[in-house]
């Protein structure tokens, strides 16, 4: 690929971004190295592997590749039998455990997980954790060696401690006893590696010893006192075993590593390549990219492309075709409009594809493998080589005459710009012809009209525009593929403020076809805009009555399961009524034989009355309707007469008054066979005669069960009520719905302190027909509503 290509459509850049998700140096210089290919076998192989390393970073996070050095140089010491020092053994130590975390990181958690182009890597890679343990215990850092590497170092350490306690403790003596006096300082210090005390000069005679250093001014003697000079020569000596123990040290290490060279050689060059494929992921991350799709027919079809040097919030997706129907693309549009810069997404974006980098596109683009990219844009005058701005753009436009083909890609930024407009236009249609001719894949972008002619007439060549809005002055940086654009030069030095007097003046210049020529390209882009609104509308209403006929399928069918579970139960719970009610009654009758044949008091028959009654009562309440509350009747006792028909507004169903109101308005009502005391307030007076006997089957526990599903809502509203007044609401209408065999409701507490939430929470937990409850999903209600539902 042309050096010149790269860094007119600023490929470096991207490049510059690349290096830096590199982590380590010789990643780093792989990245710098990327150039485009033109194999599409390599190019696929190097975008499967960047679509791999992509789709672990979002299932298991990045890899670091930071503690991968570069010990090349230290494995061809090793190659010649050399000792390493301890900061190469550390960087082969640290390649090695980066080496073990990467294995870690390509351990699958299940064997469902898939496999991808990376295993073949990762399972290659060896970390020899014994061999790095074994560095790591022995070496705590470049200037340290651990007591414990071995035997002999841990022997002469301890010897070094132990004779430097006796050289301090024989100083000390010296330094506090009586030769204190004869002293500049009461301190221990070392000159040449020995330790001293500093001697006033005019006593240097009354401490024997050696002499190693005086101070600047001279009043300062350092001597190495006769009593530790025994004691120095032996520190000295101790230090040289050392450092022959630390020399042995490293020889063994440097061994252990020699004996896996090739092991430690394969794991650098794989994690250096697996760290140059995660940068591409990363960069792939950082710009929500995707992989092309690639192709040899020349074909360049990108969807929502986005220039990847542009900040996100500014960029405005492009689609561009060529290669297909037509293989020239003539660009047209105002300055500042956008056409420089779809010309360089273009170019950019089939560099990074065949450079194994994803493009910041929509999924499925295509892009064809080229074998060189030429691109002339910009201005490129040259003071130097005496180069006008149209020198150096033909200077250009020459090359690429001779060495473009069918496998190229031609960008041309103004083509024929810089000269005669008459001629520059006429030079402009026969570069694009004779290109064209020659199969050239050509984008090009221009102002002259004469090229939208020519790309209106001429086979294989297609008009493009980028969308300006004259109103705003701005340009909305859309790329039209099919449409001609106008540079709206009157309408732009219009708004302006260029008086219309200048304008009148400058339309006169213009020739009478220019100005049709302009006036069809106007009604086009009026036309364009009102039928791209339309469709957007009808669009719209036609993904909105599909939205509503799936709803509406949806209710219905849901309906209709209701409906047949209601019908079901209904006649269930009908035969169940009746089954209680015919046991109700034969209890009864033994009741009131057994209390003829026992004489039993009226006290104690009126007791077994009260609990038969309870046990009615409570039957009742069972099988009663719990419907909202109704408006309360305005019935008086004197309106009721035995025998009145009269309706139950509690429990929905129809009976015959039995006995007159009490004072405190109670009274008896026979409902078929069973008979129960209501109040007069929960009663509706009929006109019609009351149903009993057989008909009860008709009308009784199947009817009721309808009617309270029909009235019974899915939601309850309990905002604003403390605990104690929302539980006593909820509980009453949680038994209407599972009576009314709703599978869930909403509860509406609000969020608040969510003190009323945990109390009907608290609640549910203790409700045995309740199967689950749970808060409801983001955007219905979220925190503040919870979703209950009911056991079968």
């Amino acid at each position: 690929m042309n050096e010149k290509a790269l860094r007119t459509l600023e490929y470096y850049k991207i490049i510059e971004q690349l290096e830096s998700f590199a982590t380590c140096s010789m990643g780093k210089a792989l990245c710098r190295e990327l150039t485009p290919l033109d194999e599409i076998g390599k190019i696929e192989v190097m975008q499967q592997e960047t679509a791999d390393a992509l789709a672990r970073i979002y299932q298991k996070g990045s890899l670091s590749f930071g503690g991968v050095k570069d010990v090349r140089g230290s494995l061809k010491r090793l190659e010649v039998g050399s000792t390493l020092g301890a900061g190469e053994l550390l960087a082969i130590c640290s390649l090695l455990e980066n080496t073990n975390r990467a294995k870690a990181y390509s351990r699958k958690e299940n064997e469902d997980e898939r496999t991808d182009s990376l295993d073949g890597m990762f399972e290659v890679l060896q970390p020899l954790t014994p061999l790095s343990a074994e560095i790591r215990r022995c070496i705590l850092s470049e200037e340290e060696i651990a007591d414990d590497a071995s035997p002999g170092l841990r022997q002469v350490r301890r010897s070094m401690k132990n004779t430097n306690d006796k050289i301090h403790s024989q100083l000390n003596s010296i330094v506090n006893g009586g030769s204190r006096s004869y002293l500049q300082d009461a301190v221990i210090t070392m000159r040449n590696g020995r330790y001293c005390i500093p001697v006033k000069a005019e006593h240097k005679g009354q401490v024997p010893g050696m002499i190693h250093d005086q101070s600047s001014t001279g009043s300062t003697i350092f001597v190495e006192p006769m009593a530790v000079v025994k004691l120095n020569n032996d520190l000295r000596e101790l230090e040289i075993k050392e450092q022959q123990e630390i020399e042995i040290v490293l020889s063994n290490l440097s061994e252990l590593a020699a004996g896996n060279l090739e092991l430690i050689d394969d794991n650098l060059k794989i994690m250096v390549e697996l760290d140059f494929i995660f940068a591409r992921a990363l960069l792939a991350k950082s710009q929500n990219a995707s992989e092309p799709v690639f192709n040899r027919e020349g074909i360049i079809d990108i969807k929502k492309a986005r220039h990847p040097l542009i900040e996100k919030h500014q960029v405005v997706p492009i689609d561009v075709r060529l290669g297909e129907s037509f293989d020239l693309l003539v660009v047209t549009g105002p300055n500042t409009g956008g056409k420089t810069v779809s010309l360089k997404t273009v170019g950019l974006l089939t560099l990074m594809g065949q450079s194994g980098l994803h493009i910041p596109a929509f999924d499925n683009s295509r892009l064809s493998v080229f074998k060189e990219v030429y691109a002339d844009i910009g201005d490129e005058q040259s003071i130097e080589q005496s180069l006008s701005t149209f020198s150096s753009h033909m200077t250009n436009v020459v090359h690429f005459i001779e060495k473009a083909d069918k496998d190229s890609l031609v960008l041309f930024d103004e083509l024929g710009a810089g000269t005669d407009p008459t001629e520059g236009a006429a030079l402009a249609i026969a570069i694009l012809s004779s290109l064209h001719d020659r199969g050239v894949r050509v984008m090009a972008t221009t102002h002259y009209s004469e090229l939208k002619v020519y790309a209106l007439s001429t086979p294989g060549v297609e008009n493009a525009s980028c969308e300006f809005d004259v109103e705003t002055l701005r340009p909305t940086y859309r790329l039209l593929i099919g449409v001609p654009g106008k540079s709206n030069a009157f309408a732009i030095s219009g708004k302006l403020g260029l008086p219309e007097y200048i304008i009148d003046r400058a339309r006169e210049q213009i020739s009478q076809e220019d100005e049709s020529f302009e006036d069809v390209l106007t009604s086009l882009e009026q036309s364009r805009i009102t039928i791209e609104t339309e469709r957007e509308e009808i669009a719209s209403y036609k993904e909105e009555i599909k939205a509503l006929k799936a709803q509406l399928e949806e209710k219905q069918d849901k309906l209709e399961q209701r409906k047949e579970r209601i019908l079901a139960d209904a006649n269930e719970e009908a035969h169940r009524v009746l089954r209680e009610a015919k046991e109700y009654a034969d209890q009864t009758m033994k009741v009131f034989n057994k209390a003829g044949k026992e004489t039993l008091s009226a006290k104690e028959l009126e007791q077994r009355r009260s609990e038969l009654r309870k046990k009615m009562d409570s039957a009742g309440k069972k099988v009663a309707l719990k419907t909202p509350p109704k408006k309360a009747s305005t019935l008086r006792p004197q309106d009721l007469s035995l025998g009145d028909s009269v309706k139950v507004l509690s429990m929905n169903v129809k009976g015959t008054v039995s006995s007159k109101p009490d004072a405190k308005g109670m009274l008896f009502v026979q409902m078929g066979i069973l008979r129960s005391r209501v109040h007069i307030s929960d009663l509706q007076l009929l006109d019609e005669p009351v149903i009993t006997g057989p008909a009860l089957s008709r009308t009784g526990a199947g009817k009721i069960k309808m009617n309270k599903s029909a009235s019974v809502s899915t939601e309850i509203n309990l905002l604003g009520k403390t605990v104690d007044e929302a539980v006593a609401e909820l509980d009453k209408y949680l038994d209407d719905a599972y009576l009314a065999h709703l599978n869930s409701v909403r509860v509406v507490h609000g969020k608040g302190t969510g003190a009323l939430r945990k109390g009907i929470h608290n609640y549910l937990k203790r409700l045995k027909y309740v199967k689950d409850y749970h808060l409801a999903e983001f955007g219905e209600g979220d925190a503040g509503v919870t979703i209950v539902e009911f056991k079968k």
